[in-house]
């Protein structure tokens, strides 16, 4: 089985061969992997950008133990618990974003293994395994933002990336993080893994708010909140227009949620702030960094929601409704965990 994308809203759990791995390959048999948002477009696109010459196959959140490796791999073994890094800043082929395979089947085959495959230490699950790639996302994003010790933050939007972010945050000692987010479920998260608060929109004033927690710096026009760098993990374009209009001289912003429409930004308003504006994709330079957090941090927490590879549509139905939820996950064979 693999779930594939055949053109736009068309999403199937198909019947598919067994892989077949060369020499330099290894094959995981995949335990758990989870549902990205960027899925969801995939799905509605019918592909990366639209629908391509053949089904794109899903799935890049993987984890699960190693079921044979060729005879020129010496980087794992057989029975190795692992998750796969399914992208990167090579130029080699990436698993459910738009390369040959996909996290959303029994069997994996992972080319490059030296590169793709990371060890789970044996007290981590497997289940909760997969929850390194977008965490290692959201860590990037709290990279490319630069905060600094005593710094205050701000994460826009607390699904798996941003509550990765915030995670990301308080392990690195910051005190001073504040979570934005519509859901009730996610703010608890948030505050959860130790944010200094969780803040919804639509009943607080944001920027109001911000000034009591992290203090106000001087502007020509007014003073603003002291806050000194955002991450935008919501993929609500306002939230970079406010962030412009809203923030310290000097302040920066990490943009890591899709946004595929064009923004009209003041560029003026940029000058006069001197604003850092960063986007950020994909991973540090270090992937297995995120592992090392799921080591030292219990973050099983945020998966809120677990299903089995036939339930696929279920699974996206949670996701793609009141998004109040954490991580969902697809139980490939959950025996494993």
């Amino acid at each position: 089985m693999q779930v594939r994308v055949h053109g736009p809203g068309d999403a199937r759990v198909d019947e598919v061969a067994d892989p077949e791995p060369g020499p330099a390959d290894a094959l995981v048999r995949v335990a758990a992997c989870g549902i990205c948002g960027s899925d969801l477009s995939y799905i509605k696109m019918g592909g990366v950008a639209g629908p391509g010459p053949e089904p794109l196959c899903l799935g890049h959140e993987i984890s699960g133990t190693v079921d044979w490796v060729g005879p020129e791999v010496d980087s794992v073994h057989v029975g190795d618990r692992v998750v796969v890094q399914a992208g990167s800043s090579e130029p080699i082929s990436k698993y459910g974003s738009g390369g040959p395979f996909g996290g959303l089947t029994p069997l994996l085959c992972v080319t490059e293994p030296e590169q793709r495959l990371h060890i789970v230490p044996d007290h981590v699950a497997l289940d909760v395994a997969a929850f390194a790639e977008p965490l290692a996302v959201g860590m990037h994003a709290v990279d490319q933002a630069e905060v600094q010790p005593g710094e205050g933050v701000v994460v826009f939007g607390c699904g798996p990336i941003g509550l990765g972010a915030v995670a990301t945050l308080v392990d690195r000692g910051h005190e001073r993080v504040v979570a934005v987010d519509l859901s009730a479920t996610r703010r608890d998260l948030a505050l959860g893994l130790g944010a200094q608060a969780a803040l919804d929109p639509t009943t607080t004033d944001v920027w109001e708010e911000l000034k009591s927690l992290h203090g106000t710096k001087p502007f020509m026009f007014g003073p603003t909140a002291g806050t000194a760098a955002f991450i935008e993990a919501s993929g609500a374009d306002q939230v970079i227009l406010d962030v412009i209009d809203n923030a310290a001289v000097g302040a920066r912003l990490s943009v890591v949620a899709l946004h595929y429409r064009p923004i009209k930004v003041s560029f003026l308003t940029l000058l006069m702030k001197e604003l850092t504006l960063r986007g950020s994709i994909e991973y540090p330079a270090r992937f297995a960094n995120s592992v090392d957090l799921l080591a030292r941090r219990d973050l099983s927490a945020l998966i809120t929601h677990r299903f089995d590879l036939e339930q696929f549509d279920d699974a996206l139905a949670v996701l793609d409704g009141s998004k109040d939820c954490g991580k969902v996950l697809i139980g490939v064979d959950p025996t494993q965990w």
